[in-house]
């Protein structure tokens, strides 16, 4: 078993699987350029395998695979196997863009991927090419409608901008409520790398928006998650995730590994440990050590209340 320095059991393992993007949306890292990370320089899938393996053994049970867009790495579904004929319960998720969703779902879910977090920000082409700054929209409906086919669970995510899709949440709302996905609206989490200009709603003010069309309650809080949760009058439910709060660390059970061997313990920290050279030397008690050397340090609280911007881009630690 994993405990952190605060008692916080530790079952939660997020993999970036890669800094790169086929996205520069404005919130994540619209002016970074399209750059390739050499391949030496990432972690392959055999020694992602190995640290997740520890992990999995010291009592992880659920594993998310992000990026950058994880699906830009090719043959994740290679991957995706590895971990799942190691843990056939294993609950394993992914977080994409859904821009390449169309072509790779059913290879996903045959791999073994039970479920998928899709970003949609906007109903609107124009607007999805300001936000992404491509053209994309219907390329990333195509793909949720695939992986619904093909029988992933999906859950929406979207980041609610000020005069620019806050006109749209009930409305993103109803589409997600239509196939049966639910949507999880996110306050923006201010960065460096993200446009300056950008303004996000926080939790009151996405409530507002949204008690003008639906009539809603606060609902049921999943242990160790992030969302506080909503019930409709007809039983849909959506869900709110608030960052700047510290409750949202209070439970908090994760911890992320980054497609370079980073270990990271809080995603508004910018301080991390390798664990690059350990896995590739074999070195399995070394590896155990930096991870509960990380674990030790993991923070109580994130620092959003010290009005800190982090100098880390979301895109290498996966969000």
């Amino acid at each position: 078993m994993l405990i952190d320095g605060y008692g916080r059991k530790i079952n939660y393992l997020r993999i970036s699987l890669t800094q790169r993007c086929n996205f520069r949306c404005l919130y994540c890292m619209p002016k970074v350029p399209f750059t390739y990370q050499a391949k030496e320089n990432l972690l392959s899938y055999e020694e992602l395998f190995l640290f997740a393996k520890l992990c999995i053994d010291k009592g992880v049970d659920k594993i998310r695979l992000t990026g950058g867009e994880p699906l830009v790495r090719s043959d994740l579904e290679i991957f995706i196997k590895m971990l799942t004929d190691y843990k056939s319960d294993l609950d394993l998720a992914l977080t994409t863009n859904g821009y390449l969703l169309k072509d790779k779902a059913k290879a996903l879910k045959d791999a073994g991927l039970k479920r998928i977090n899709v970003s949609l920000d906007t109903l609107k082409p124009q607007r999805a090419k300001l936000i992404s700054q491509i053209d994309m929209l219907d390329v990333v409906i195509d793909g949720i409608n695939e992986a619904l086919k093909v029988g992933l669970k999906v859950k929406l995510n979207c980041v609610p901008l000020k005069n620019i899709n806050d006109d749209e949440l009930c409305d993103l709302l109803e589409f997600a409520k239509s196939k049966n996905m639910q949507i999880r609206f996110i306050e923006f989490m201010e960065n460096e790398h993200a446009y300056g200009q950008l303004k996000g709603l926080d939790t009151e003010e996405i409530i507002t928006i949204l008690k003008k069309k639906f009539n809603f309650t606060p609902s049921f809080k999943e242990a160790n998650s992030p969302a506080s949760l909503f019930c409709l009058d007809d039983g849909y439910i959506f869900g709110i995730i608030n960052p700047h709060k510290h409750d949202f660390c209070e439970s908090c059970n994760r911890i992320r590994l980054s497609a370079e061997g980073f270990l990271i313990p809080c995603l508004y920290f910018d301080e991390a440990m390798s664990i690059k050279n350990a896995i590739r030397n074999n070195d399995i008690n070394k590896a155990l050590e930096i991870l509960n050397n990380v674990l030790e340090n993991k923070p109580e609280k994130n620092r959003w209340q010290s009005n800190i911007k982090s100098a880390r881009s979301f895109s290498q630690t996966g969000g």
